[in-house]
């Protein structure tokens, strides 16, 4: 620009390297500041606001019914991270935060004994997607943080998060029903059918052990094909 040196800035670094930082505009709710410095000096700034999603506060709200706490990672300044954590009502935030810190938040949680699924969709998010134990990219987001991430939403609604979560508990609880029954199967039936209580008259027939076999393949079958229908509904 005619010879000038153009610089967009953060308010952290007009604060930081220019003694005129007492030009620095005030922070509204909601608001994240961009300075426009020309040769060094404040030419003026750029206000940007995200908008929340409708869906984000009953989708936490939801993560909180299943006890599932929520944190806000965010490198926006404190007062929009607070004014985002209030608004959809999330246990805690971390503002400013480099994507280094991201990083180490992660590892932080993890060092606690908490089991940490995280969501992004910015380059920046990647080593934070790839260091949490479950790694959920946006897929409107970029490249990079799909290729890190363990999972990826085609859409980029909340709820999709929401439902893939709670889609894996029920999936583990469908896991541990068929192994009970499973085991339960071998541990009585088969013991029976090998005769194991002959002298006191309890014999299981050969053939009713596999009536027994069959049933408790299609108890397991039908019980997991249940998970399909609740989904469904």
């Amino acid at each position: 620009m005619d010879g000038k040196k153009v610089t967009i800035a953060s308010p952290q670094y007009v604060n930081e390297k220019l003694v005129n930082s007492a030009s620095l505009q005030e922070i509204k709710p909601g608001e994240t500041l961009v300075y426009v410095l020309i040769n060094d000096q404040v030419a003026g700034f750029i206000a940007l606001a995200d908008q929340v999603r409708p869906e984000s506060a009953e989708a936490i709200k939801t993560l909180h019914q299943n006890k599932i706490k929520t944190i806000l990672l965010t490198g926006d300044n404190k007062i929009v991270a607070e004014g985002v954590a209030k608004e959809l009502g999330m246990d805690s935030y971390l503002a400013e935060v480099l994507p280094h810190q991201k990083l180490q938040k992660i590892k932080e949680l993890q060092d606690k004994g908490e089991f940490v699924a995280m969501t992004g969709d910015g380059v920046n998010d990647a080593p934070a997607l790839a260091q949490a134990d479950v790694g959920i990219a946006v897929g409107s987001g970029s490249d990079i943080a799909a290729e890190t991430a363990g999972i990826v939403l085609v859409n980029s609604n909340p709820k999709d998060i929401v439902s893939l979560i709670l889609f894996g508990k029920a999936t583990y609880r469908k896991m541990i029903q068929n192994l009970i029954w499973a085991t339960g199967y071998n541990v009585i039936a088969l013991p029976l059918a090998a005769g194991v209580l002959y002298k006191q008259g309890i014999l299981l027939s050969p053939a009713a052990g596999a009536v027994f076999m069959s049933v408790s393949t299609v108890v397991v079958a039908i019980n997991a094909g249940l998970l399909k229908v609740r989904q469904s509904i």
